[in-house]
């Protein structure tokens, strides 16, 4: 019983950070409506920039561009006899960290998401994960990975060791759970005594009646993102003697921030503040037990408690975010109506098959980067561009099916095409388990879920030696049909073969194709009746609850089809290549492409990592693509949330004078409806 204590109280230093991460991502949401999903990669980098003051008196560039660090004192002198003072003290470095909080805050506030006030869920959901994708990036470009990852700052509280009910402890964890103690309780006075809070509370409830008392909506949510931002700064500097601090592992803190969060409602501070130290407590008692019980599996079974605790408060509230009456109501991207579908596909497919057969090693391999990315991209398109269900975990889905294939390959003896098509269809079942929350939740609480599920995922299964080889890795079968082998492995520059190559491409085609029909067809209506409006589509009589899982099974199916030409194309296949951060990234460049046609997966493809736009501008800095691709995500959703086909099909209309797909989406929305109808009345009369 004692060592149960004592994990439960080593749990107070993790669980106070994420309390105070909760508590930021309540200001935030409250003030503006926005679930701030790079809130904890705010913390992260401020974290960083406080420490970088501290060791050289150098502050952290948070621009892509330009030197990685900005002097702002003096280096030391090498002169025998003379020191100058060439880093900060503790305080000073503080100070200016908090003030840099707040100004990004500010900053981020201003130019990202007030113009996104306006905007629906899903650009607001885009332009947070652009800011994660941003800030990941840019530390690891000004901190380089190995110095990113051992930093292990001094100590700001003091951390001898106490005796507390009988059990030693480090004080630096009470001070931890203490200083989130004092900030509850500063916050719960602020905004339930004094009149600013009163305010922010008043535009949290109704935008509208805000304005007419004369608030300014606007002024009130900056002020609380500053404080939001400084919060989280502070909170991650505390914690990093005591955790370590590293870029993905820090930023991902969010998702039990966004747990504690929903537990409290999204409105109560101090239940808020309670499960987020509760949270921390548990994961710490959950190390302790994987210790003593040997036959749990060396997994990181602590991540997948903030995935339950989100499901099962979802399950029982349903909506768990509280509603706000905004000013305007956003609309989701248009959703054009394919035409001449069989011509571009043959013609694209055509040229990407001639660029394989005549094209050297390196743009072979970019054709392939691009057909697997936009397979999976294809996914995006069908969950979230046609029927709006946010899901943030198809890399997730893609790395179940690429290990699933692997092992009914090698376990089983299942041949190609069999064993992907059947791997795909274990993707099918764990999307539709994660997607469950679907039925009664949507938007941002389905991006939530859907997050928690990645993270749970990578390291709950992934990771798992038995079916994904551990951290090692796995060896991949090639695909062979017959006689005729399909596989990648070539020596020289006959790698990648062609073969494997035009494989991809007819796979890539083939789900385009299908893709783009269903978005034609009775179904794919429904699927826009369903993203319009589901209460309407409901009422009109179509059954929103199915029309959404299978929208989730089939997503699911195409993320798993594209898992496995990815996994033959790697045949030395690890869980780093299905990291939730992936998931965000494909997202953002479908979102870039055009999240709500098939070409926006194209495109999608195009602009992946390695693809062809990678090949065309020669070999470079990852991390630097990274922080593009999050800034231009960021632009684009305040900008031209359409995405780049969305300009392109609204150019052909103004070319073609007439109007945008707007109005044709609308009336093809209100057929669904009438198609579901219908047969139903027809079988009533019959």
């Amino acid at each position: 019983m004692t060592q149960h204590l004592q994990y439960l109280l080593l749990g107070l230093g993790g669980g106070a950070v994420i309390a105070a991460l909760a508590l930021g991502v309540l200001l935030t949401y409250r003030a503006s409506g926005v679930i701030n999903f790079a809130h904890a990669a705010m913390g992260m980098f401020l974290a960083y920039t406080y420490f970088s003051l501290r060791q050289s008196g150098e502050l952290l560039n948070p621009l892509f561009f330009g030197p990685d660090k900005l002097r702002l004192l003096p280096g030391p002198s090498s002169e025998p006899g003379r020191e100058i003072f060439y880093r900060f003290a503790p305080g000073t470095a503080l100070l200016i960290t908090m003030v840099l909080a707040a100004l990004y805050g500010l900053v981020v506030y201003w130019l990202v998401f007030r113009p996104l006030r306006e905007a629906p869920t899903l650009a607001r959901v885009a332009a947070s994960l652009g800011l994660f994708l941003y800030l990941l990036a840019v530390t690891k470009m000004r901190l380089g990975t190995q110095g990113a990852t051992v930093a292990k700052p001094e100590a700001l509280l003091p951390d001898e060791v106490v005796r507390f009910f009988g059990i030693e402890i480090q004080q630096d964890r009470l001070w931890l759970a203490l200083f989130v103690v004092v900030v509850t309780a500063a916050l719960a006075v602020l905004y339930h005594l004094s009149r600013f809070g009163l305010a922010t509370r008043a535009a949290a409830e109704s935008e509208k009646g805000a304005v007419l008392i004369g608030l300014s909506p606007t002024s009130l949510a900056a002020i609380n993102w500053m404080l939001a931002t400084m919060l989280a700064g502070l909170a991650v500097i505390l914690i990093a003697p005591i955790a370590n601090i590293n870029p993905a592992t820090t930023s991902l803190l969010i998702v039990p921030a966004l747990a504690a969060a929903l537990l409290g409602g999204f409105r109560s501070f101090t239940i808020t503040a309670l499960a987020g130290v509760g949270i921390g407590m548990l994961q710490s008692e959950i190390l302790n037990l994987r210790s003593q019980w040997g036959w749990l599996p060396d997994l990181d079974l602590q991540m997948a408690l903030p995935f339950l605790i989100i499901i099962l408060t979802m399950a029982v509230r349903g909506e768990s975010l509280p509603t706000r009456a905004s000013l305007h109501a956003g609309r989701f991207p248009t959703s054009p109506r394919p035409a001449h579908v069989t011509a571009w596909t043959l013609g694209l497919a055509g040229l990407a098959i001639t660029g394989m057969l005549v094209l050297g090693s390196d743009w072979r391999q970019a054709i392939i980067v691009t057909t697997t990315t936009a397979l999976i991209a294809l996914s995006v398109v069908l969950l979230t561009g046609y029927v709006g269900q946010i899901s943030l975990m198809p890399m997730a889905l893609a790395g179940i099916a690429a290990f699933a294939m692997v092992k009914l390959t090698d376990e089983f003896g299942i041949p190609f095409p069999l064993a992907p098509v059947l791997a795909a269809g274990v993707a099918v079942g764990v999307g539709l388990v994660a997607g469950l929350p679907a039925v009664r939740v949507r938007g941002m609480n389905l991006a939530i879920a859907t997050l928690a599920a990645a993270v749970a995922i990578e390291e709950l299964v992934l990771k798992w030696g038995w079916f994904a080889g551990g951290r090692g890795g796995t060896t991949v079968p090639a695909p062979t049909l017959g006689p005729v082998d399909l596989g990648v492995s070539a020596t020289g520059s006959d790698f990648p073969r062609r073969a494997f190559g035009i494989l991809c491409i007819v796979v890539l085609a083939a789900a385009g194709l299908a893709v783009a029909n269903l978005r034609r067809s009775p179904t794919g209506l429904r699927f826009l009746a369903v993203r319009a409006n589901e209460r309407a589509a409901a009422a009109a009589g179509v059954d929103v609850t199915r029309t959404k899982l299978v929208a989730f099974a089939l997503s699911s199916f195409l993320a798993g089809l594209g898992g496995c030409l990815y996994a033959y194309g790697h045949p030395n296949l690890s869980a780093d290549s299905f990291v939730v951060f992936q998931s965000l990234a494909l997202l953002a460049i479908t979102y870039l492409g055009g999240i709500a046609a098939v070409g926006g997966a194209v495109v999608a493809g195009v602009f992946a990592e390695g693809g062809v736009l990678s090949a065309a501008m020669g070999s470079g800095s990852s991390d630097v693509q990274f922080a593009i691709n999050g800034l231009v995500l960021m632009v684009v959703a305040v900008v031209y949330p359409e995405g780049i086909t969305g300009v392109l099909y609204a150019l052909a209309a103004r070319l073609r004078r007439r109007p945008a797909e707007r109005s044709e989406e609308s009336v093809e929305a209100a057929s669904a409806v009438g198609t579901a109808v219908t047969p139903a009345r027809s079988a009533g009369t019959g």
